[in-house]
């Protein structure tokens, strides 16, 4: 099958630069994807962008590339919920990554027995308007039930405008679960707003309240505001984002992970180096000791336990 990729994307950056950074052993790069290839794994129906193909040799390649020891596949919404594309990544990792998947009310227990024999560690619900239809709590709490057995978590995806919105709905399902619950990017926060603005401070509130809430410390080329770096080697970029990302790593050490979000979906303007992305990290986690947490510790303990 055939599938003409949207209009205006990006391929991702092909030729990324060898990282400075040395990262620890046995690092991980807690968010990345893999699509397709299309002809292989087709695009759900539903979807609302159609991406360029990046397969997992593409992916593992990369991986090897930068330093990193193992991956966390997320499931992207223009698979929907059929995980198979993750799945075959999985399998083909010599247990070297693990998933996080989108499933319906309908899959079967069995079928989540399989996906865990496979590698996935957790259930992606996505509140980001643009991409995907709201998630009824009740269908949340359903199926965050019968993944907890499993010892799964969830992952929840939105956008800092939105949460204020979403506050009683998050609250409501987080005093019901026992689970882990991991929010990707940061919730995106506006940097271009204080720090300690009322904004970012909301979601610190969250985390803070909610000792179970875990961040992502990921993506600062979807949040920044400064514009793209150079492709030529400029290894200080992003930094609009620093103070967000270095406050969540210094208050909750314990709760974060970091992530490429390869190969960036949904990216308008630049394509990121992903070199340049993981030296991004040592300005976000200024200790060795703070660096092992975010990239071996942390994601060792809530996916490979």
């Amino acid at each position: 099958m055939t599938f003409e990729k949207t209009p205006g994307w990006l391929d991702w950056y092909a030729g990324p630069s060898r990282p400075r950074f040395k990262l620890p052993s046995g690092s991980v790069d807690a968010h990345c994807h893999v699509f397709g290839p299309g002809a292989q794994f087709p695009f759900t129906a539903e979807r609302k962008y159609t991406p360029c193909d990046a397969s997992k040799e593409q992916l593992f390649a990369l991986r090897d590339h930068l330093g990193f020891d193992k991956n966390v596949i997320v499931q992207a919404t223009c698979h929907g919920a059929d995980n198979g594309a993750l799945i075959d990544a999985l399998q083909s990792s010599s247990n070297r990554a693990r998933g996080v998947v989108t499933v319906k009310r309908s899959v079967t227990d069995q079928q989540l027995q399989q996906m865990h024999a496979a590698g996935v560690r957790g259930v992606r619900f996505n509140f980001v308007k643009r991409l995907v239809d709201f998630t009824p709590k009740d269908e949340l709490m359903e199926i965050a039930a019968r993944i907890a057995p499993l010892g799964w978590h969830v992952v929840i995806y939105f956008e800092a405008v939105d949460l204020p919105e979403l506050w009683d709905f998050f609250t409501a399902v987080h005093d019901d679960l026992a689970t882990t619950v991991v929010v990707d990017h940061m919730g995106r926060p506006d940097v271009s707003l204080p720090v300690d603005g009322p904004q970012f401070e909301l979601f610190i509130k969250f985390m803070r309240e909610y000792p179970n809430v875990w961040s992502k410390v990921s993506c600062p080329e979807r949040l920044s505001v400064g514009g793209p770096p150079a492709l030529d080697g400029e290894r200080d970029a992003y930094r609009d984002v620093v103070p967000f990302a270095r406050r969540i790593v210094e208050t909750f050490p314990d709760r974060v992970l970091w992530g490429t979000d390869w190969p960036h979906p949904n990216l308008k303007g630049h394509m990121p180096d992903d070199g340049l992305l993981v030296d991004f990290i040592p300005h976000i986690a200024v200790t060795e000791q703070l660096q092992r947490k975010l990239l071996v510790d942390n994601p060792t303990r809530l996916y490979w336990a």
